[in-house]
């Protein structure tokens, strides 16, 4: 007998479940299939055929639970069941986590530390390591945590990512609750890093989960993310670089500042092609909590310099890391566009190029 092959005191094979559900299952769905509590009770004794994994939830076979076994009793524990026998309703409105031959687990996700596995974070443990899984459910479930499930609530629940039919936390709320259980100040760097270095997400929305989750107050986290906006903004000129050469465009000057000859200084710029006057900047900026006012001051910063070197002649591409991780073609298309158009407008004013 392997764990492909559920046993069961009723001849009824499962066969019409989906391959996992065959051998993971709620009290509910083995009633809906034949089988009473107190048979499946019986199948639990000592030495029995079958184990409870969790409350109301049996691992139909004897030996240790793979790690998707576990994924999914610890989902079945924590949803909101909506259907009895572990096939999914017919679609409608109310059914965002399903996919088709999948078991539905509403007002449920996997969350943390697994999370970032699933994710496929490097820096995230293997899931066969971990003791405990973080599912996250609505504020108002009545759920304890218990072996290897820690309930996480949340008043208003992210749209999930199905990952291998399991819903799954966005990488950034994801990383928050993973943080919020970590005191080892290295861990959570080397989590924040991974994020962005990974492409994963951008930094602004780590940020703004670790703002909501109350996590910006623990020194350790404030050094992390400090190393995450750094990491940021490195891997965002990696990509302007990769742009610039994969995609045919002319050598620009990288990283200069601009002067009038023996005026002022204009501002500085990641990339800048002289003879066409158009220069690139990356929108780097991640507002930070309580910190309305110099986020105010650094957007009026950028759209002064904009409006500066433009009255000057000179075009000014904005480009946001978000738009090379997600679109980067089109930012190439952008760029080079606004390089052939040069030859139509009037020549720009002489600057002075300085490296920054």
């Amino acid at each position: 007998m392997t764990h492909n092959t559920p046993l069961s005191p009723s001849t009824r094979p499962l066969r019409h479940l989906p391959h996992v559900q065959r051998r993971v299952l709620t009290t509910a769905q083995l009633r809906a299939n034949g089988v009473a509590p107190a048979e499946a009770n019986e199948q639990c004794r000592s030495g029995g055929p079958w184990q409870q994994i969790l409350p109301g939830v049996f691992l139909l076979h004897p030996g240790p639970p793979t790690s998707e076994e576990r994924l999914h009793a610890v989902l079945l524990y924590a949803a909101k069941e909506r259907t009895a026998t572990g096939v999914p309703a017919q679609p409608d409105s109310q059914e965002p986590y399903r996919e088709r031959g999948r078991p539905v687990y509403a007002e449920a996700m996997i969350t943390g530390l697994a999370a970032l596995a699933l994710h496929g974070f490097s820096s995230a443990p293997a899931l066969l390591s971990l003791d405990t899984f973080d599912v996250l459910v609505p504020r108002l479930r009545r759920l304890r945590s218990t072996g290897c499930v820690r309930i996480l609530r949340s008043s208003a629940l992210p749209t999930p990512e199905l990952i291998d039919g399991l819903p799954v936390a966005p990488v950034a709320r994801a990383l928050a609750d993973a943080v919020a259980g970590l005191t080892d100040a290295g861990a959570v760097r080397r989590l924040l890093t991974d994020a962005v270095r990974g492409g994963h997400c951008e930094p602004a929305s780590v940020v703004r989960e670790l703002n909501q989750g109350r996590l910006l107050s623990r020194p350790h986290v404030v050094d992390a993310v400090d190393s995450l906006l750094a990491e940021g903004r490195a891997v965002a000129e990696d990509r302007l670089y990769r742009m610039v050469r994969e995609h045919g465009l002319p050598d620009p000057v990288w990283n200069v500042d601009l002067r009038l000859p023996g005026g002022p200084h204009l501002g500085g710029l990641d990339a800048y092609w002289p003879d066409q006057a158009v220069a690139v900047e990356l929108d780097t900026r991640t507002p930070l909590p309580g910190h309305r006012q110099e986020d105010d001051a650094l957007w009026s910063e950028y759209a002064r310099k904009r409006e500066h070197l433009e009255r000057l002649g000179i075009t000014v591409v904005h480009i946001t890391p978000r738009k090379l991780r997600e679109a980067i073609e089109q930012q190439a298309t952008v760029v080079r566009t606004a390089l052939m158009a040069s030859g139509d407008r009037e020549p720009a004013a002489y600057v002075v190029v300085l490296p920054r």
